[in-house]
């Protein structure tokens, strides 16, 4: 073996039909609970307290429902779904160690990242939401904003199993620092969500360096979406996005250059062990 290179992962949990659907049907909708004030008016009053208890009963079915899915298509069993559940016993005791955003370090993208390249988007998926509820009940952060931050930690996992190299046999360095590049854009990906779920219900918004009128980048029910989208824009970029998203992309890519490719090969190792392919 080339000293550039590492055994990779190549036990993907497999995507069949059904799971393909699930996760289809599940970011359609996910994506719209984070996007449909741009479009609507939100009611004066209204917050997130509303509707995320709903969301939060209809993600763990759909959860429930992917997971059978992955049964239903061949690509999970037994021994996978033990896999799953230790990866996010790690995740929930690694963000409270390690942080849990503080200075916008979390530690659940980084071994989120590389499950999903090691084990394929339906179990990155999973294991992303998985991951932030398991840790919501450890740092006691169980709120409206948790169903929120289940689905876009889901979809960072999705997205590392959607990335190229995966099915070649070896993750070479140029695998490694595509990973890398991911999970700095993903971190960023991350908090502008994050952001835009609760932005929408904010008043009076003003940012240290904002020079524009008190309240500049309030959401305004009833604009064009263009013009709340631009608003929003600028409250990210002065509030997350050169701060605590910066820290979160800083501190992934640090991981997973120091510690990407030994985990690798424990990952590899480990799913050899078990069979899973």
């Amino acid at each position: 073996m080339s000293v550039l290179e590492v055994a990779a992962p190549d036990v993907e949990v497999r995507m069949g039909p059904r799971t393909t659907a699930v996760l289809t049907i599940a970011s359609v909708l996910g994506l719209l609970l984070f996007i449909w004030p741009l479009a609507i008016p939100v009611p004066a009053g209204w917050t997130h307290s509303t509707d995320a208890p709903m969301v939060f009963a209809a993600l763990v079915p759909i959860l429930v429902v992917l997971v059978l899915a992955q049964f239903s298509d061949g690509g999970m069993d037994t021994r996978t779904l033990a896999l799953l559940g230790v990866l996010s016993a790690i995740n929930a005791a690694l963000r409270p160690t390690l942080g849990a955003g503080t200075a916008g370090i979390e530690s659940v993208f980084f071994l989120l990242v590389l499950s999903g390249w090691a084990f394929g988007p339906g179990f990155g998926f999973v294991l992303g939401a998985t991951s932030m509820a398991a840790s919501a009940m450890f740092t006691a952060g169980i709120g409206p904003w948790l169903p929120f931050q289940m689905l876009a930690a889901g979809w960072v996992g999705l997205g590392a199993g959607l990335l190229p190299g995966r099915h070649r046999g070896r993750a070479t360095v140029r695998d490694l620092l595509t990973l890398i590049a991911y999970a700095v854009l993903s971190a960023y990906a991350y908090g502008i969500l994050m952001n835009l779920w609760f932005w929408p219900t904010l008043t009076g918004i003003t940012t240290p360096g904002y020079t524009g009128a008190a309240g500049g980048l309030d959401y305004i029910p009833g604009d064009t979406w263009t013009g709340n989208l631009g608003r929003f824009w600028v409250f990210s970029l002065f509030t997350s996005t050169a701060g605590w998203d910066t820290g979160r992309a800083i501190s992934t890519a640090g991981a997973l250059a120091i510690l990407g490719r030994p985990i690798l090969d424990v990952m590899h190792r480990a799913a050899r062990r078990a069979r899973l392919n």
